[in-house]
């Protein structure tokens, strides 16, 4: 008799195991269907984000461009005037109106690009988190123009006239090898004196610490060699070493305020 009760406990109808395994299945689907949601929200919120960044900096380049004319002459200053340069193709000198445009469009719309990347951030981030990346969107634009004012007045100068009179050939400079030069220059350099700031907030949310940036100083070391290999226009070791010292000492004063960041 026991036996039997035993049996009759252990079997259960067939239409249960159905609804168990419906159920089963139903929650399944539905957290997979809640965590596709999530990303899909993400993504969009992203997609947002990356479309006011860049309106701003349409609306910048387009002020940016009605000032262009000037910054043209003010960056062909280094080879004497817009008259030592010499375009050879009908849609060069456009291309460099155009290029000027955006560089200087990207400098003046950058705290809003720093501010759309700040507000994506936000929803994961506490309170004095918060305050500390709403701090960091002007720290951010002026590393940039120091970075590009680096650029200008410390690099600029010495590398122009070496590549210009090197081996004493001279040199009919077209307007956009030259503007090209200039900016990339400009925006690689702009952005590698983020590095501090960077730092700072990452230290501030707990992803690293100054400590471990002074444990992995020789690898810092080393890819400051090549980013300064890949930014210098030239291979000598003169403007390859105005890229690296400015940049080692950025990563120094990274360590120093990661240090802080990571106090509290």
């Amino acid at each position: 008799m026991e036996k039997q009760r035993a049996k009759g406990k252990k079997r259960k109808p067939r239409w249960r195991k159905y609804l168990g395994a419906f159920n089963r299945a139903h929650k399944k689907a539905k957290q997979e269907l809640d965590a596709s949601l999530s990303i899909l929200e993400h993504l969009n919120e992203l997609r947002k984000r990356l479309f006011k960044a860049f309106g701003a900096v349409v609306l910048t380049t387009a002020v940016s461009a009605y000032f262009a004319d000037q910054a043209i002459d003010y960056l062909a200053g280094p080879l004497g005037g817009r008259d030592a340069l010499v375009s050879i193709e009908i849609t060069e000198n456009i291309a460099i109106f155009m290029r000027v445009s955006l560089l200087g469009g990207i400098l003046l719309g950058m705290p809003v690009i720093v501010y759309q990347v700040v507000r994506f951030l936000l929803p994961g981030l506490k309170k004095g988190e918060r305050w500390w990346l709403f701090l960091g969107i002007p720290f951010a634009s002026i590393l940039f123009a120091s970075g590009v004012g680096f650029t200008w007045f410390v690099m600029i100068p010495t590398a122009v006239p070496f590549l210009a009179t090197f081996l004493d050939i001279t040199t009919q400079v077209r307007p956009q090898n030259y503007f090209e030069f200039i900016t990339k220059l400009m925006a690689w350099i702009g952005l590698s004196f983020e590095m501090p700031l960077i730092a700072f907030l990452l230290a501030k949310l707990k992803i690293i610490t100054g400590k471990q940036l002074v444990q992995g100083w020789r690898y810092a070391f080393v890819g400051i060699s090549v980013l300064a290999a890949v930014i210098t226009p030239t291979v000598d070791p003169v403007n390859m070493g105005l890229v690296m010292l400015p940049l080692c000492g950025l990563y120094i004063f990274s360590i120093f305020l990661a240090w802080i960041g990571g106090r509290n």
